[in-house]
């Protein structure tokens, strides 16, 4: 298919870009403009991926140039957003203005270019902390940071498009995406960094709370089988494993891995204000499985920790390690 992919230099839309040039798929790829012509974690993939795909710098709050991105496009995988919570309490306004105002942006171009497939990209944070477990997409959503707050309002935004508009548009809603390239703001490379830098007390947040991982792997096999799929449309689908751990025991099974012996120490500056933490998180993931006929490779105890060893890796790698500050906080 023709597919335009925006956020294609992040983390898992890196991962992505690849997947699709590799299943033979014609890219066109929005990547944030800077003035040093980086495409992000893209600039670190093989020539035959990069050399296959259409690169467009911009900006998606760019209304202009959402229009000339849909041109002689047949699908839309929007992956673009601002997404470190810690950051959204800081600067709210601007979660708003990419999340919200870039995601109609987006959709009016694909309204007005006909586009056959628009694939939103969600995140488990709008559903807050869990009320029951495992977790539907019939969960109430509950804003409890700007970030997710403002990914509410697109996902909210998609929906009206797809009801008042009939554009073709689906939402899928990973659980905690982890895995090679990831962002330091996260809790599983903050670990892992740390580690390897050979920190014998590693700095966190709240140690208590429980998340669903989900190996980015299977996150991206998640879109492509959506896009593969005459169904879903209108519909919300989650992209978990369905295994819960929390964060004390993810840092335990990372030191394990790793075969260090450390502590995990919980510092103030790193906890988020006290009702915005989201404290549980578990998914249901049997819809997946029902219209996409999507399973999760790495799945329970077992698969969690195969992809932390193979996260761990990576990140260890000194090219990969250099990338990051292990001695800061990185909001």
């Amino acid at each position: 298919m023709k597919v335009l992919l925006t956020g294609a230099d992040g983390f898992i839309g890196s991962h992505l870009a690849e997947r699709l040039v590799r299943d033979g798929h014609d890219v066109r790829a929005i990547v944030l403009y800077n003035s040093f012509d980086s495409r992000g974690w893209l600039d670190s993939a093989p020539d035959e991926i990069t050399s296959e795909i259409e690169f467009l710098p911009g900006d998606i709050r760019d209304p202009a140039l959402m229009h000339t991105a849909m041109r002689a496009r047949e699908a839309v995988l929007h992956l673009a957003a601002l997404i470190a919570i810690p950051y959204s309490y800081v600067a709210p306004d601007l979660y708003v203005q990419t999340n919200i105002q870039g995601t109609v942006n987006l959709l009016n171009a694909a309204r007005t270019a006909e586009i056959g497939r628009f694939i939103h990209t969600s995140t488990s944070e709008v559903y807050g902390t869990a009320r029951s477990v495992p977790m539907g997409e019939d969960h109430p959503l509950q804003g409890q940071s700007p970030y997710s707050a403002s990914k509410i309002g697109a996902d909210q935004m998609v929906n009206s498009f797809f009801t008042s508009f009939g554009l073709p548009a689906l939402i899928l809603r990973p659980f905690n995406t982890f895995g090679p390239r990831q962002s330091a703001r996260a809790v599983i490379p903050t670990i892992i960094s740390q580690l390897a830098a050979g920190k014998s007390k590693v700095s966190l947040g709240a140690l208590s709370p429980t998340r669903d991982f989900t190996f980015v792997p299977d996150t991206v096999s998640g879109f492509t089988a959506a896009l593969a799929s005459d169904a879903g449309l209108g519909e919300v689908v989650n992209l978990g494993v369905g295994f819960e751990v929390s964060i004390a025991e993810t840092f335990r099974i990372i030191a394990e891995v790793m075969g260090v012996d450390a502590e995990a120490v919980s510092e103030s500056e790193r906890l988020r204000p006290k009702d915005s933490e989201v404290e549980r998180l578990l998914s249901d993931n049997s819809k997946a499985k029902r219209l996409f006929g999507w399973e999760p490779e790495y799945s329970g105890l077992d698969g969690f920790a195969r992809g932390l060893a193979e996260t761990a890796e990576w990140f260890t790698q000194p090219t990969n390690l250099a990338r990051y500050r292990t001695d800061a906080y990185t909001v």
